[in-house]
């Protein structure tokens, strides 16, 4: 693997311990609604990434045949970490990386929240998706791909649970009106 590979996962991976060490809810918000979510999601990651390692380098099948394409896979690592930090920057003091209610605190409804309800996490999955393509493997996308988006899932359903107890009608409009996590598609 070249130093391009190690220096992009670092980078990525470094980036999301920083947001999980800057980004925690204060002693003034509502606690206890993340439902331990995030320690879900960093289990996953941590017991899939070198799943998906061990499988890449064991069994073979190339999502390439031509060397060289596996760096798109560090490009959409690229795109989603952007992706997200666009989205945790807009949310500004609202994002914390625990489900919370800040005070003071509103629906956000612009940006890329105008199109899609959760940008934060559709970029972070797709960063995995980036990292299963990087691998050149189609079982590790596959693995990566479901044990991420699964974990996410979770996390997702605990928190608009969550967002509609605190704003009720106008984020039952705002769910109706965007999508999940992938524009026009979910």
């Amino acid at each position: 693997m070249s130093n391009i590979f190690t220096l992009t996962y670092l980078i990525w991976f470094i980036s999301e311990i920083v947001l999980n060490r800057l980004k925690r809810s204060a002693h003034a918000d509502k606690k206890h609604e993340d439902k331990n979510s995030l320690a879900t999601i960093w289990i996953t990651i941590l017991m899939v990434i070198p799943l998906s390692v061990f499988i890449a380098t064991f069994f073979r099948a190339p999502i390439f045949r031509k060397e060289g394409y596996e760096y798109v896979g560090l490009i959409v690592i690229g795109i989603g970490i952007l992706i997200r930090f666009i989205a945790v920057n807009s949310l500004g003091k609202f994002f914390t990386v625990d489900v919370t209610i800040r005070q003071e605190h509103h629906l956000k409804k612009d940006g890329f929240y105008k199109i899609v309800r959760h940008p934060s996490y559709s970029g972070s999955i797709l960063s995995f998706v980036g990292f299963g393509i990087s691998l050149n493997n189609w079982i590790s996308l596959f693995v990566v791909t479901i044990a991420v988006f699964t974990a996410f899932m979770k996390r997702i359903r605990i928190e608009e649970r969550v967002l509609q107890n605190q704003f009720g009608e106008e984020y039952t409009k705002y769910a109706k009106e965007t999508y999940r996590l992938i524009p026009w598609v979910y």
